[in-house]
Formats: C-alpha cells, sequence, structure tokens
C-alpha cells in the first residue's frame, strides 16, 4: 500500500500520459496538444523534459471557490509539432489537426463508469468547446489525465443534465455546466500499469494535514515489479513539492 499526495499523482499521471504509445507516435510524426490545467502542467514538464511555472498553466480549478485564473496571468496551451514547441495558439492549431495527433485535456470528476465530466464556466463552452468537440469530430486522439481522487458517486451523463450557468441558482464562486469527455482515460491506476506492468486498486480518498486529497493505492504483482513500484512512488510522494496556482 502507498499513499500519494495530489503533487505525487500528479507526476505519476502525467509520466504515464507520456508513455502512451499514442503519445509517442504523435510527438514522433504529428501534433500534441496540451490544453491548460493543474495535472496537465505536469505533463507538459514530461513531455519537454524541464520545468515550466506550472502556477501559470492553468485556467479554472477547484480553490476555495469555484473560480478561474485571470487570462492575462494564464500561460499559453503547449503544441508540439514532431515533438518540438511551436508558439501556436489554440485557434491556430484547430485547422491543423487531424486523426493521429493527440489532444490531452484533463477534467474535473471520474464517474464509477469511467466517464469523465468537465466544468464549463464560460457560455461558449471553453476549450472544450473550442477544441475537444472539433478534435473528436475529426478523429483525433483525446487523452484524458485525471486523479481517482476526482472519483464522485453519481454519473456524469445524469449531472450534466442538473447543472448549467443558467441553471444554478447559488454557487461558492462561479456556476458551471457539466460536459461528459470521451477519451482514453489515465488515472494513477493506469500509470502504473504503463510504467510498471503492476496493477493497481484506487483504496482510499483524503486524509489529515499532509494527507489532505491524497490517494492511496494498492499494488499488486510480480514482487520485483511491486518492489520498484513501490520504491519510486514513496520516494515521489516524499519529494514532489505540492502544486500551486498564481
Amino acid at each position: 500500500m502507498v499513499v500519494l499526495s495530489p503533487a505525487a499523482s500528479r507526476r505519476l499521471i502525467a509520466r504515464g500520459v507520456a508513455a502512451l504509445p499514442q503519445v509517442r507516435r504523435a510527438l514522433r510524426e504529428g501534433l500534441v496538444v496540451v490544453t491548460l490545467g493543474t495535472t496537465n502542467a505536469y505533463v507538459a514538464e514530461e513531455l519537454l523534459g524541464n520545468p515550466i511555472e506550472r502556477e501559470r498553466f492553468c485556467a479554472g480549478y477547484i480553490g476555495d471557490t469555484l473560480t478561474w485564473l485571470p487570462p492575462e496571468r494564464q500561460a499559453r496551451p503547449l503544441v508540439l509539432r514532431n515533438g518540438e514547441p511551436v508558439d501556436l495558439s489554440l485557434d491556430e492549431v484547430l485547422p491543423e489537426l487531424k486523426a493521429g495527433d493527440v489532444v490531452i485535456k484533463g477534467a474535473n470528476v471520474l464517474d464509477p463508469s469511467g466517464v469523465c465530466g468537465v466544468f464549463m464556466a464560460s457560455p461558449g463552452g471553453g476549450t472544450v468547446g473550442k477544441l475537444a468537440v472539433p478534435a473528436l469530430a475529426r478523429g483525433v486522439e483525446l487523452v484524458i489525465p485525471i486523479s481517482c481522487a476526482k472519483s464522485i458517486h453519481g454519473y456524469v451523463s445524469e449531472l450534466s443534465q442538473e447543472v448549467g450557468i443558467g441553471r444554478v441558482g447559488l454557487a461558492t464562486g462561479s456556476p458551471v455546466g457539466l460536459f461528459p469527455l470521451a477519451g482514453t482515460v489515465v488515472t494513477e491506476v493506469e500509470a502504473v500499469a504503463l510504467l510498471y506492468a503492476v496493477r493497481a486498486h484506487h483504496l482510499a480518498t483524503g486524509g489529515v494535514g499532509p494527507g489532505a486529497g491524497a490517494v492511496t493505492l494498492l499494488l499488486v504483482g510480480e514482487e520485483e515489479n511491486v518492489q520498484k513500484a513501490f520504491a519510486e512512488l514513496s520516494s515521489l510522494a516524499r519529494s514532489e513539492p505540492p502544486p500551486h496556482v498564481g
């Protein structure tokens, strides 16, 4: 059993995303678009091989309210063409996207059926409306990094009919809509399988003090693989500093 801090979970998930065959292929011969998000900031670092200003690689987020980072403080999404960063906005990269390319889009909730949901504070649907929907229409690969900590008991298909900017009367912060997002989901569980050939079971979420927001995993598999996974994940939990938005 291993306890992962929120930062360690994000780093693990990011490494799992970078190991996906479709991502590795698109890095060689296509486009990879990493949209803004707190987990996607770690994905961007893993794909670039160097640190970024993670506190700026964010749009909407849950702090003490439902809120967002002011646009003037936001970084640009990361666009890689054949593995090299190019300075393109989402509007500029959209005409180039084609089947075989990859869009990496985070989500806010993960339901029991494995469906993800994305909060939308913009009446136009934000990144979902601008990029994710056209990408799916074209057959672009959609990869969704998300922590098991975002698991919910309800179902996105039902909850999406209950919320909405104009439907919610009271909200702690900005009211939102909820969009069901389809794609390749990478949680801590999939990341452990990709990186260590070990089965991981989501055992618990949350804790007290340093354990707030933590994810506890049960690792099962060949002893050598489990020992390696446990050692590296335990080290990650101790060394990865907490994420910040600023």
